[in-house]
């Protein structure tokens, strides 16, 4: 695919996620406070929750706490940058009419918002490297290798391209900037709670949590996100005891992501508005 000019999408969209990458940079508050939140948060529940042994949910398998939040840290980080931080940045551009002017210009829509996307699936994964380097030096966490590390890094690409779609679908129901950030947290943070984000829910949570958490797409990258991050315990566990299984990663919590990723972009296709909501 090609324009008049003979640039094909490919570089459309590389120009895209440059100027993306200047703006995101230019405001050092912002970029600060995206990269330090899941870390601030992962110090903060470790020093209020101690460091014990934590059952890891679904399984008998026990990791210590600190190793559990990296890696819940680590799908925070990814849903923060490419979920809640597209749905509000687009929306205070629509209302400022940035959305507008760029769309009579000739660089087309989709590079536009292509690029919006890359870049954030490429903070997401910045932000995933800070984590577990910051888990690695400060909470022995253990880093996945091998196939354990293919699944989490499949899984953080689907993950981020999924939340970066559905972010783009919530602004159509976002009816101007001021409200974006109440409609974008009330949408995430009661499931990151009942996902097993914030506090380990163990291996009996109430019922209509578990049917809630089924539903959406937060717990399943949670749990793939959890299970391909810890590998490496699940291999430890499994060498002592071979009756536990060798990784309970189940590629069909992949598979929901995805397909509410792919919803996120039909509904975004069909219902972004480029112009300011009167």
């Amino acid at each position: 695919m090609t324009d008049g000019n003979g640039v094909n999408a490919l570089s459309l969209t590389a120009r895209q996620v440059v100027y993306t990458n200047k703006s995101f940079w230019r405001n050092p508050a912002s970029a600060f406070f995206t990269f330090a939140f899941p870390l601030m948060f992962l110090v903060i529940f470790t020093s209020l929750l101690g460091n014990d042994e934590t059952t890891i949910p679904g399984t008998d398998v026990t990791v210590s706490t600190s190793t559990y939040y990296v890696a819940a840290m680590a799908t925070f980080a990814v849903i923060s940058a490419c979920y809640t931080n597209i749905a509000i940045s687009v929306s205070f551009q629509r209302d400022a009419g940035i959305l507008k002017r760029t769309r009579g210009t000739p660089l087309p829509g989709w590079a536009y918002l292509s690029g919006r996307v890359v870049h954030a699936m490429l903070i997401a994964l910045l932000l995933v490297l800070i984590t577990m380097a910051f888990g690695v030096a400060f909470y022995g966490a253990d880093v996945p290798t091998g196939a354990g590390l293919l699944r989490f890094l499949v899984t953080l690409l689907v993950g981020s391209a999924s939340f970066a779609a559905l972010g783009l679908a919530l602004t159509a129901v976002i009816p101007n900037a001021d409200a974006s950030p109440a409609i974008v947290n009330a949408s995430i943070l009661p499931l990151l709670f009942i996902s097993g984000i914030f506090i380990p829910l163990g291996n009996d949570p109430p019922a209509w949590m578990t049917v809630i958490g089924n539903v959406f797409p937060v717990r399943h990258f949670a749990d793939a996100m959890r299970t391909g991050f810890l590998a490496t315990v699940f291999e430890s566990a499994h060498a002592a005891n071979p009756r536990v299984p060798l990784s309970p990663f189940d590629w069909g919590d992949v598979v929901i992501v995805g397909l509410w990723g792919l919803a996120g972009l039909l509904i975004a296709v069909r219902f972004f508005s480029w112009e300011p909501r009167r």
